[in-house]
């Protein structure tokens, strides 16, 4: 409560603060600025590079992608015109959209098409698989490219399409080229906005100006990422506010049109102002995620990571994160989120049952810890994410583990967890993140559940098992055997611990009540508009 309290009290203080009247008449209702309080800054302009949600976030704004995923989950053509199977299957031949152009004016063709598939194959799990699966990948024509493949795969589009992380973004060919382990530093794209590198002001100001010569999709809309992409607006300001306090004061003061992630803390304030209004944009939730890096002593010892396992309370984190209501979270979780087709309890008494420091100590003396400092990431400028550091943190150290805690911002965090060096050379043993349910459902795309050594997501646990039963979930005939696979999975996960499930949460985002149009997920920026 001593948090919500500060939080509070520093917010109506900054309240209090004169504020300009002018800003107020070059920007808010009918303006052609949106100004936009983003989750972080996005230090990483690469959609490809990093799983990093804010930097999805920037994708979809300045690419596009060949599908696009509805309200209901289903795939549709996007800048795709249309597909034709054959050959039982294994052979598709996709067809793009006339008159689409990048925001260097070239037209986007099949052969920029081709390289960005094999680029992101390198960084994403789903789109790794299409290509294992893939016997060649090949252009056609400007505008026809072709899959022959060993097998069916019907998730095709699912892969090229996904809303996750490691956006599956069409780059200019001799971008998409660049080695898939050095970031793109030329961000263009073919999305209803460009990028404004110039003006872009690191942790304080993104700057994304219409293309007017974007050619939205034809037809109804499905919502999502998938139908026609309509702009509003002229120019989209991303205001990277790090201190709730101040950015609630901006909200409520007209000086910001949209926050992405309020502190839960603040919203009975929020919503006092007339002018502001909320929706919980991503209904599959935030799942909270303690990641290990298994190359590192000590969690390259599963009998420790179980150790971490019965140390740490999902309850004790989300309460940390979204207090007392529980219609904004829920604990006693597994790797799948609740509510999602291959949710399910098997196992689930390792994280429902209650902790035990004692018997922690007795498992960390058994699996051999030798008291070694464990550098634990944790970025302040995240609300959500902190609080769950700080909890873990507290519970790890009570179990017996000698935690040191370092609370730096997203963006270090991002580029920091991407080393693989010792500890006393910038290195890490634990990070805090989130993961979006929308983009960890199912063993095709979620990034804890790979055990795939150096080519998994930051942390690179070796977990053959885990590895053969998502081979497995692939070849399964239906949802049924699906779901079965599913619990195996779970049963596994359990003994392997490539990370920590923290619980689930609900983020709310809170607009001027003027907005219209905003669409379920992530923050998307076609379709917003005043309300007239």
């Amino acid at each position: 409560m001593q948090r919500r309290h500060l939080l509070a009290a520093a917010a109506a203080t900054a309240l209090a603060a004169p504020r300009l009247s002018s800003a107020q008449q070059r920007y808010g209702a009918g303006s052609k600025t949106l100004r936009f309080i983003p989750e972080s800054d996005a230090t990483v302009q690469d959609p490809h590079w990093t799983t990093a949600t804010v930097t999805r976030n920037h994708g979809y704004l300045v690419y596009d992608t060949l599908y696009g995923q509805a309200d209901d989950f289903s795939m549709h053509p996007q800048m795709v015109e249309g597909h034709v199977i054959e050959n039982d299957g294994k052979q598709w031949t996709i067809t793009l959209r006339e008159g689409m152009t990048f925001h260097d004016g070239e037209p986007v063709r099949a052969q920029d098409v081709v390289p960005s598939i094999q680029r992101i194959a390198k960084r994403d799990a789903f789109a790794a698989e299409l290509m294992a699966t893939t016997d060649e990948l090949s252009v056609v024509s400007d505008r026809v490219f072709r899959f022959r493949l060993k097998r069916p795969f019907a998730l095709l589009p699912n892969a090229l399409g996904k809303t996750g992380t490691s956006m599956p973004a069409i780059m200019p060919e001799r971008l998409a080229k660049t080695d898939a382990f050095t970031r793109v530093n030329e961000i263009i794209g073919s999305g209803p906005f460009r990028y404004m590198k110039a003006e872009h002001v690191d942790g304080s100001l993104a700057v994304y100006a219409k293309y007017d010569k974007y050619k939205p999709r034809e037809g109804g809309g499905q919502g999502f990422t998938a139908g026609p992409k309509i702009t509003h607006f002229d120019r989209i300001e991303w205001r990277i506010i790090p201190d709730p306090a101040t950015a609630a004061a901006a909200m409520t003061s007209g000086e910001a049109d949209w926050w992405q992630q309020p502190s839960l803390d603040l919203m009975p304030m929020l919503m006092r102002n007339r002018d502001l209004a909320n929706m919980i944009q991503d209904v599959s939730g935030n799942l909270g995620c303690l990641r290990f890096n298994h190359l590192l002593p000590p969690f390259n010892n599963p009998a420790i990571r179980r150790a971490a396992l019965a140390a740490v309370s999902q309850e004790d984190c989300m309460e940390a994160v979204a207090g007392a209501d529980k219609s904004l979270w829920k604990a006693n979780v597994g790797p799948f989120p609740p509510g999602t087709p291959l949710a399910n309890e098997a196992g689930i008494e390792v994280v429902s049952s209650k902790r035990d420091y004692a018997k922690v100590k007795q498992m960390l003396a058994e699996a051999g810890y030798k008291n070694e400092p464990i550098v634990m990431l944790v970025a302040g400028d995240y609300p959500t994410q902190n609080a769950m550091g700080i909890v873990a943190a507290d519970a790890l150290k009570q179990g017996g583990f000698n935690i040191d805690l370092q609370t730096l911002d997203w963006g270090t965090v991002v580029q920091r967890r991407a080393k693989k060096d010792p500890v006393d050379k910038g290195g890490w043993n634990i990070f805090i993140t989130n993961l979006t349910g929308t983009n960890n459902f199912d063993p095709a795309s979620h990034l804890g559940l790979r055990g795939n050594g150096d080519k998994a997501w930051f942390g690179w646990p070796n977990a053959p098992k885990l590895e053969e039963l998502r081979q497995a979930w692939f070849q399964a005939p239906d949802l049924d055997a699906q779901k079965k696979i599913a619990e195996q999975i779970q049963l596994d996960f359990w003994q392997e611990v490539p990370y920590l499930p923290l619980g689930v949460f609900y983020q709310p985002t809170v607009y001027n009540r003027k907005l219209t149009g905003i669409r379920s997920g992530f923050p998307q920026f076609y379709d917003v508009k005043w309300a007239s």
